[in-house]
């Protein structure tokens, strides 16, 4: 049987190999024709050379992805066992894919495959539907797009709306005036540009108007021109809504329209905005279609499993 050692420089091991040895035991479901051990800094693996190839070539694609994230969750471990040599040159090609220098120093980019797609597909077209289940970074990557633009001066401001439309709620009942109604629904909006821009900076900003945060009712009658606009929980539009803001575009405007199709929350017989028009525009030129998946959840483990099992009664 053949051996392969492999040591870890500069990385505390509690932390690339998990709680419990969490890291180890994905490789070892994965490669359940290899043994491998685990002491302190230091990994052997016994097996077939061809088998320890692949093993060795995966294991250097974690300490890489470790050391660029400061982090190593089972999703990234999973995403990184089974990707494709396609998916491997894409994650190459784009190792310095920062979109934006966050708050802290802390590193904004685009950490999935599809993820990357709507970065390299705004670089193309003006308008982008990102469309796909909770968790999966559409909204977070569009306003890190949005940020990025606005910081290098291709847009003069950014709008972030929503259609005020709540998940089982009335904001009829909710106590203050429209803001403060308005406010805690806008909420993952606000904690996205909160890890992009510095606190002062963005109450600059959203004093100016040069970043607005607002209902998509407040969308009709405007031109947006030189504008980097998001329409986001885009399943919850109605036909007339999803036309009303499409057609707000002016010049030198770039749109991104996100929306998990799952998660509508209209009325029983309202035809979601959004499904009308990913089927009506899906050929237009100049307007690109990104589909975020399960494999891009970025949030807690679990966020994964809750998806595929709803999946399967839904489909049954």
């Amino acid at each position: 049987m053949n051996e392969r050692d492999i040591e870890l420089t500069e990385i505390n091991p509690k932390d690339f190999f998990g709680t419990h040895n969490s890291t180890i035991k994905q490789l070892k479901a994965y490669f359940p024709k290899i043994k491998i051990v685990a002491r302190g800094t230091k990994l052997k693996a016994y097996g077939e050379p061809e088998i320890l190839d692949e093993f060795e070539k995966r294991f250097e694609m974690l300490i890489k992805y470790y050391n660029r994230y400061n982090k190593l969750d089972e999703n990234s471990i999973e995403r990184i066992l089974t990707s494709t040599e396609t998916e491997e040159k894409t994650a190459a090609e784009n190792k310095n894919d920062v979109l934006v220098h966050g708050v802290s120093g802390r590193l904004i980019k685009a950490q999935t495959e599809n993820q990357r797609k709507m970065v390299k597909m705004m670089e193309k077209n003006d308008m982008l539907f990102a469309v796909g289940p909770a968790g999966t970074g559409k909204t977070y990557t569009a306003v890190a797009l949005a940020v990025k633009a606005l910081k290098e001066k291709e847009v003069r401001r950014i709008i972030l709306t929503r259609p005020a439309v709540e998940s089982g709620e009335n904001l009829g009942f909710l106590p203050g005036d429209l803001k403060e109604k308005l406010d805690p629904y806008m909420q993952p909006l606000y904690d996205a540009l909160r890890d992009m821009i510095p606190s002062e900076k963005l109450e600059s900003h959203l004093e100016k108007g040069v970043i607005q945060i607002a209902p998509l009712a407040f969308m009709r009658g405007r031109t947006l021109d030189h504008a980097f606009v998001i329409l986001d929980e885009a399943q919850n539009t109605t036909h007339s809504q999803m036309k009303m803001f499409l057609t707000r575009m002016g010049m030198h405007a770039k749109f991104i329209i996100t929306g998990d199709p799952g998660q509508i929350d209209l009325p029983r017989k309202q035809v979601s905005g959004l499904k009308e028009a990913l089927l009506a525009l899906k050929d237009l030129d100049g307007i690109a279609h990104v589909y975020l998946d399960d494999k891009d959840v970025i949030r807690h483990r679990l966020v994964k499993k809750i998806i595929s099992a709803y999946k399967s009664i839904e489909t049954e």
